[in-house]
């Protein structure tokens, strides 16, 4: 949807730019040819060594910068010069930030006002925050961070009544194939051993591959004014097929749902459904509480049905063959 025009010289930085994310959509900015700069904004010295030394820059226009969003005047600094900030840059792992809570509070939500109030001081033109499906009638510490972070970015807006600031907006998704630490690493660990853990037969999933997240963003970068929640619509699957279909020879032990889990994962709450505008490839969310939001380039969409449930118990199943093909994509 979105031409990579947008980028044409402009500088981005991405936080947590060394996850699976953030070295796709780093590549795929790179590709474009006509972008000024792209800087990684993480804490791990040595991933973005490998970072570094993985991607091909001829231009030198890939930069590094060391630092925690937790540590505003370091963003400060590196969000000097830039055009747009991409904010995925969180604790992800459900049991350890349900053992060590406040690190969760730290980073995925001081950290992220500490993105909002750089963005502002530096007169960032658009920022984008990588937000999950667990953000959704959270029952997770996890989930319930990554809520507080999209409240956060949508409610920056109001900083544009008067001024030309930063307009802040996010994408959603569910769980992607592949990424560092997913269940995909996992099942394929157990799998070597011989036996894989299932907590439900009937547990769904919504799936997303790396690239359609990366395109998400930026489309979302070109389509946004402020405030909006842009979330794709994807396929879903069980845990059960893809275990079938990933592990066909292992022993399934079925343990039962663990803490902090859902049978089955939801993208729109019952509230954002009344205001969700089906624009083709995604659903976007209007903001409910800017008087004076520009919402001209969405008008000519309709709104989705007053009824419309938007879970992985309620879309497209992926066939197991469809679940293979993407694994291996």
């Amino acid at each position: 949807m979105a031409s990579n025009d947008i980028f044409k010289g402009k500088t981005v930085l991405v936080t947590g730019g060394t996850g699976s994310f953030g070295q796709r959509f780093v590549r795929k900015l790179l590709d474009t040819g006509s972008i000024k700069k792209v800087i990684v904004f993480s804490r791990d010295e040595f991933k973005q060594h490998q970072m570094q030394q993985a991607i091909p820059d001829p231009q030198r226009k890939l930069r590094f910068f060391l630092g925690d969003v937790r540590d505003l005047p370091r963003l400060n600094r590196a969000l000097s010069g830039v055009d747009y900030v991409v904010h995925a840059a969180a604790l992800k792992q459900v049991p350890a930030l349900e053992y060590n809570p406040l690190e969760a509070i730290k980073t995925n939500v001081f950290g992220t006002q500490n993105v909002i109030e750089a963005s502002l001081d530096n007169g960032i033109k658009k920022a984008v925050f990588v937000s999950t499906d667990k953000a959704v009638s959270p029952i997770n510490l996890y989930g319930a961070t990554k809520l507080c972070a999209e409240k956060l970015f949508v409610a920056a807006n109001a900083y544009r009544k008067n001024t030309n600031a930063t307009s802040f907006s996010l994408v959603r998704y569910g769980n992607v194939v592949g990424s560092r630490g997913s269940i995909v690493d996992i099942l394929r660990a157990q799998r070597d051993k011989g036996a894989v853990i299932l907590t439900d037969n009937r547990m769904t999933r919504f799936w997303i591959t790396v690239d359609q997240g990366v395109q998400l963003v930026i489309d979302a970068l070109g389509l946004m004014r402020g405030g909006e929640i842009f979330v794709p619509k994807l396929s879903a699957a069980k845990v059960a097929d893809l275990i079938s279909a990933f592990a066909p020879k292992a022993t399934v032990r079925v343990v039962g749902i663990r803490p902090g889990e859902k049978l089955h994962e939801t993208l729109l709450t019952e509230d954002e459904v009344r205001r969700a505008r089906d624009i083709g490839k995604y659903y976007v969310v209007e903001p409910q509480s800017h008087e004076e939001w520009d919402n001209t380039h969405l008008k000519k969409h309709k709104f989705v049905s007053s009824d419309f449930r938007y879970a992985s118990d309620s879309v497209k199943a992926l066939t197991k063959k469809e679940l293979l093909n993407i694994l291996e994509s």
